[in-house]
């Protein structure tokens, strides 16, 4: 028997939940304290203690106390927040009728199974038993659906509003020094990360408990059902993900091409007609899409191990405690989140701008540290010493330490990814310097070092997602993938603290440039931007490996639900369904990447009429009208979204039902095999380039200043480069782990409808 006893497991998760929720608000309240309003004379200044009068002399010589400068913040910031908001809510309105006709879809799909009877059937694993009636199933996967969309639409909704709340006020912050601006944006990043990881954790485990009501004993039935969650979750994030990638980088685009390369005007600039939209961009693609794939990943991981469980000596045995691991897990991640985003915001205190990079590095390196043994404390309090986890059909004996190093392989796998994308993204290091050399002969060479670098980045991580699958699956079968998908992302509060600093940064450095700041504020934003950049590089490495890692436990749950014995590459059903799937990545990326160009192109010309008709507007007299772009970024991406979308959302029903299961099973792991190169490859040539860019702008070293000061050839070199990579890193390559573990999870929730009724171009025949 396990140490901790199921009254402490009820007791224990829920707690932790709800301590995430209250270190979320105390931080919140903490990024509060810096007020957005400008009654502050000397008072302030003068409060600062022993040197408050030599501070505040400072404060003067650095413009601190211009009233304007806080009211034009404010504005921005509130033009931001608007247009934000508008964007999502328009958003979730098409969102929301898919949602509930996708509902419909499933209780028809998943009740049909049985033809609607409310008899009670015999289990799918075990023959003697009886189960749940298949109408139970399809009502209960429905529901946790609807509950899975909710939460992840709230997750990304929430991050969002903390992100347009923040950016001002780590702009008002950077005026008194680059280690306050890196708290302000840190700490609302970690609003984000503990709210959601939280939220996941908690709404997941009320669900199970609700469902526990009705199904009793049944564990086989009850995590079948939930795992309509994670699918939940991970559809409304790939709209999320796409939709907003569209949004911003249409914006982007626009704003970079007519702003810097035809104009000759700095990034973010006021006159430039796309920069609101381009704000506005980095929130509802970057914060909210993140914040749903996060989301979305984590649900995923913890059904997939839960239905494992269920059918293995836990769930036969009935130990809640040993069945709720994956859950344990995640809680002990709450509270080893915890202590490490004290170590950025209370115990170390940033003075320099060389510091910001290596303290949010060091947030992973802590993170993963103290999560190995928290993951050692929850293994040998909640698991008994000798347990039997299902693998395909027959029961295999597991010792608890296997499933420690399970969980550790994942986890610090993680780790290796997220530093060989920093490596391959940071302008510190060599790969991104070379492409940034590149640059002196033009953009074709900055083009083609730049798709060498992606392809190369993609090396380690594979071999680092090949080992952990080898080991873990060695170990514990399919349970161990999928609890080292949840070691992966056990430390899902830290990772998206750090993912969301970046474009809080980021809008803080827009911010600065449109208030009019002095030169020495936007020097400190851009640093934090930059760090940002790389960080952001690292959420996405994290998002893929886990994605491939979720993806692979979902496609084996599939396997053993669909009672498929073996799936042989030779057999020819099996071998198109391979080939079929690893063409869908390159589908579905066409698809966005020409969406982002389309939608960009309507943006470059309405950017360049504003400029040849609005008299005054490059001379800063007249006011350009943001509204139109903004407009424009909404329509397209709106649009746009629907056609990948629909893709990724049909293609397992449509193959589930017209050519079987073993098709199916070909598709899922073709698309998995190309998903994963792709989307690294993408997202590390679009982070170089770039920060490529960026390398050039900052000319902090000697190389960096022959290649030139802003508007030198090379440097428009670069941004050419920087405007290329933009779809790659922030529409295609992160949207693409959601296709890859999105027909994963609907193929494992659809499974009993396709195991009874699919196949029917082969029945026909």
């Amino acid at each position: 028997m396990a140490l901790l006893p199921d009254l402490g497991t009820e007791i224990v998760i829920p707690l932790c939940a709800v301590i995430g929720i209250v270190f979320s608000l105390v931080q919140w309240v903490l990024v509060s304290k810096v007020k957005l309003s400008p009654e502050r004379g000397g008072a302030s200044a003068a409060n600062n203690g022993k040197n408050g009068y030599s501070e505040y002399l400072i404060e003067e010589e650095d413009g601190i106390n211009d009233q304007n400068v806080v009211v034009k913040c404010a504005e921005i910031q509130n033009a931001i927040s608007e247009g934000a908001t508008s964007f999502l809510f328009t958003e979730y309105q098409y969102v929301g009728i898919f949602m509930v006709a996708f509902a419909i879809l499933i209780f028809l799909f998943l009740g049909s199974v049985e033809g609607f009877s409310t008899k009670s059937q015999s289990c799918t694993y075990d023959k003697e038993k009886l189960c749940k009636p298949a109408l139970a199933t399809a009502i209960f996967s429905t529901v946790s659906f609807l509950l899975g969309a909710v939460t992840s639409v709230i997750s990304g909704f929430l991050g969002m509003k903390i992100a347009t709340y923040a950016n001002a006020r780590t702009t008002l912050e950077a005026r008194k020094g680059v280690g306050k601006a890196f708290i302000t944006a840190f700490r609302s990043g970690a609003v984000m990360g503990f709210l959601l990881a939280a939220n996941g954790l908690l709404v997941l485990y009320i669900a199970i408990n609700l469902f526990k009501l009705y199904y009793g004993d049944d564990w086989e039935g009850l995590f079948e059902a939930i795992t309509g969650y994670g699918l939940g979750g991970s559809s409304m994030a790939l709209f999320g993900r796409v939709g907003g990638g569209i949004y911003t980088k249409a914006a982007d685009v626009g704003a970079d091409l007519v702003g810097k390369v035809e104009r000759n005007i700095p990034e973010d600039d006021p006159r430039n007609p796309a920069v609101i939209a381009d704000n506005v961009g980095d929130n509802v693609g970057d914060i909210a899409g993140m914040g749903s794939d996060l989301f979305g990943s984590y649900a995923e991981s913890s059904c997939a191990a839960l239905v494992v469980a269920s059918i293995s000596s836990f769930g036969i045995s009935h130990d809640f405690t040993a069945m709720c691991y994956p859950l344990l897990i995640s809680s002990m991640g709450i509270l080893v989140c915890l202590i490490t985003t004290l170590f950025a915001t209370d115990f170390f205190e940033i003075k320099a701008v060389k510091e910001i990079e290596p303290a949010l590095k060091k947030q992973l390196i802590i993170s993963t540290i103290l999560m190995t043994v928290g993951i050692a404390i929850v293994t040998w309090t909640c698991l008994p010493s000798s347990f039997t986890i299902f693998n395909f059909g027959t029961q295999k004996v597991v010792k608890n330490w296997q499933l420690f190093l399970c969980v550790c392989v994942g986890l610090w796998a993680g780790l290796i990814i997220g530093f060989v994308t920093e490596y391959y993204t940071s302008n510190a290091y060599s790969p991104v310097q070379d492409v940034a050399d590149s640059c002196r002969t033009g953009a074709a060479t900055n083009v083609i070092f730049g798709l060498a670098l992606g392809y190369k980045s993609v090396i380690i991580p594979i071999f680092a997602i090949a080992i952990s699958i080898f080991v873990s699956f060695t170990f514990a079968a399919m349970y161990g993938i999928a609890v080292a998908a949840l070691g992966m992302l056990s430390t899902i509060a830290t990772g998206l603290a750090i993912d969301a600093y970046g474009p809080i940064s980021d809008n803080a450095g827009g911010i600065a440039e449109m208030a009019g700041m002095s030169h020495r504020i936007r020097e400190r934003t851009d640093a934090l931007d930059a760090a940002g950049n790389t960080t952001a590089a690292i959420g996405k490495g994290f998002a893929i490996g886990s994605a491939a890692l979720v993806s692979l436990a979902l496609f084996g749950a599939f396997v053993s639900r669909a009672a498929i014995s073996k799936v042989d590459v030779l057999t020819p059903k099996v071998f198109i369904g391979l080939i079929v799937g690893a063409m869908l990545p390159y589908w579905f990326s066409a698809m966005t990447m020409k969406s982002v160009g389309s939608a960009a192109l309507k943006m470059v010309e309405e950017v360049r009429r504003q400029f040849n008709t609005i008299p005054g507007l490059m001379e800063g007299h007249a006011k350009p009208d943001y509204a139109t772009c903004v407009k424009i970024s909404t329509d397209a991406s709106i649009k746009e979204m629907i056609p990948p979308g629909a893709l990724v959302m049909l293609t397992p029903l449509i193959v589930g039902t017209f050519f079987g299961v073993e098709t199916l099973s070909g598709v899922l792991a073709g698309s998995l095999v190309s998903g994963v190169q792709i989307a690294i490859s993408a997202s590390n040539t679009g982070g170089a380039w770039d920060n490529a860019k960026k390398y050039i702008e900052a000319g902090a070293s000697e190389h960096a200043r022959t290649l030139g000061p802003k508007g030198s050839d090379p440097h428009k070199a670069a941004v050419i480069g920087d405007t290329i990579g933009d779809p790659l890193k922030d529409t295609s390559g992160p949207s693409l782990n959601i296709l890859i573990k999105l027909m994963a999870v609907e193929s494992l929730v659809f499974a009993p409808f396709f195991a009874t009724h699919g196949g029917l171009l082969f029945k026909i025949f």
